[in-house]
């Protein structure tokens, strides 16, 4: 496969962003991230590689499910964006939640893939997917195996955490308890089937009041 590169237009943090579409039927499985390496092995394996932002480092998207192999990659006219076609390789296995936004009828916004926006929408959509396909060491399969109560006493354990790191005007505290807090609040959004953009729309019709 060859992609390329001179056509593309990299961001400040030296990636661009991918929707990836299920060749067969057109389902968009995920919005993600491709940097220069993970362009590189998916032209020299052919089958998807991503890039991850918060590790820095590019990995295979088997890792987050099956392998997916790639028929085509095109970009928008502003090279700025990535059209990603692949085949999951695993028969009856959903690679990727598909976020409430991107149903067809859906009236919710459609997140940025950068921002907040993103980083809630991957992180469900990693949630989702480990909750049905998690391993046997996997902790937030373990957390929806437990139940709802196992869900709230860690959900009450993170906020009492929270807290306490607050308290102690400890800046990096405060930012390890409340990602961890913000984690678990995910997994109760998504054990009552509530996609964090209806969340996000709720909020916006508050704020407008």
């Amino acid at each position: 496969m060859k992609i390329d590169f001179t056509a593309l237009k990299f961001n400040a943090h030296g990636f661009i962003n991918a929707i990836v579409q299920d060749a067969a039927d057109g389902e968009v499985l995920c919005l993600a991230k491709m940097d220069g390496q993970a362009l590189a092995k998916t032209a020299e394996t052919g089958v998807l590689w991503l890039y991850d932002a918060g590790n820095k480092k590019a990995y295979d998207a088997a890792e987050d499910g099956a392998p997916l192999k790639v028929t085509e990659i095109s970009t928008d006219k502003n090279g700025g964006t990535l059209l990603v076609k692949a085949l999951p390789q695993k028969e009856g296995l959903s690679v990727f939640e598909t976020p409430v936004w991107m149903r067809e009828g859906s009236n919710l916004p459609v997140p940025e893939p950068d921002g907040i926006h993103g980083v809630l929408a991957e992180l469900y959509r990693l949630i989702c997917y480990k909750r049905k396909y998690g391993g046997e060491k996997s902790y937030t399969r373990y957390l929806f195996m437990s139940g709802q109560d196992k869900i709230l006493k860690k959900l009450g354990e993170e906020t009492t955490s929270t807290v306490i790191a607050s308290k102690n005007d400890s800046k990096n505290e405060v930012l390890d308890e409340m990602s961890s807090l913000w984690y678990h609040c995910l997994v109760l959004l998504a054990y009552h089937n509530i996609n964090p953009a209806e969340l996000l729309a709720t909020m916006g019709d508050k704020r407008a009041k």
